[in-house]
């Protein structure tokens, strides 16, 4: 059995969460799966009669094969899947998509900020998101309202590409009122999620998602948020990442530039034009 597909049998079963498929996951080798390797897994009793009763589950077959019919799946054992990715504290085991899967190879760009911005985000994301699109920048963010959404739609106007990964699967929108970005995504960009096609959106998903924005991409660049938001959780993820963090400075009377003005302050690189050159990485 293919280890993409024993995988996906180990996630169809209930009870077995992440902690105990990264386990299992340490213990594969190779591109195969059979009884004799799941008999030597270093796991627990337990576990292992519970990879045994997946690898042997007569219902999966039919169940992985609806999957792969509404989306692409990709393991951490394959070459798709991105080694930038592959480097993070607690990298996604599996990852199911829609749309161009070679961007996962591309120079990436995350941006976040506040899921009810001023005028203010969209203006410096209508000037600054065309120079990172012709330095050949892929744009990624988490299709939430808000800033999210502006950096999705403004690459897309700009005839750019763009990842969007979502907190939930494929095929559940949320929020509803970036359905049709996220269905103009899925046709012209990628869409992107650790979560099986039909999984709902709950709020504990969001910040696990954090994690995957912020391993993605060379950068990330916030605009405005507030003091405690999930922008900050991508941009500190980043961080413990190695990865370069941008803010984009704003008046301190502003309560969403509180964020971007922290990380300022902590070291982050302010975004005082539009030209932004990230050097580590242009050259």
């Amino acid at each position: 059995m293919k280890i993409i597909d024993f995988l996906l049998r180990i996630k169809l079963q209930k009870g077995i969460g992440y902690a105990k498929m990264l386990q299992v996951a340490s213990c594969l080798e190779g591109d195969q799966v059979d009884e004799l390797l799941i008999q030597e897994m270093a796991v627990s009793a337990s576990l292992k009669q519970a990879c045994l009763a997946a690898y042997y589950d007569d219902q999966a077959d039919k169940v992985i094969s609806h999957i792969k019919q509404q989306c692409k799946v990709v393991s951490f054992f394959d070459p798709e899947y991105p080694e930038k990715l592959r480097q993070i504290y607690q990298p996604p085991l599996i990852l199911f998509a829609r749309g161009e899967l070679d961007l996962l190879q591309k120079k990436t760009i995350t941006i976040v900020g506040a899921r009810q911005p001023t005028v203010y985000s969209q203006l410096v994301l209508d000037r600054l998101v065309p120079n990172l699109l012709r330095a050949d920048y892929v744009i990624a963010s988490g299709l939430a309202k808000g800033v999210d959404g502006m950096a999705h739609q403004v690459t897309l106007h700009n005839g750019g590409k763009t990842i969007a990964v979502v907190g939930n699967g494929l095929n559940c929108s949320y929020p509803m009122v970036n359905y049709h970005v996220q269905e103009q995504i899925a046709q012209q960009g990628l869409l992107l999620s650790e979560y099986l096609p039909d999984t709902p959106p709950r709020p504990f998903r969001f910040p696990e998602r954090n994690r995957i924005l912020a391993g993605l991409a060379e950068g990330v660049i916030v605009t405005e948020a507030k003091e405690k938001s999930g922008s900050l959780i991508t941009a500190n993820l980043a961080l413990q990442e190695n990865r370069d963090v941008y803010a984009v400075p704003g008046p301190i009377t502003s309560a969403l530039s509180v964020g971007p003005n922290q990380l300022i302050e902590a070291g982050a690189s302010p975004v005082t034009n539009f030209q932004l050159r990230l050097e580590r990485f242009d050259n």
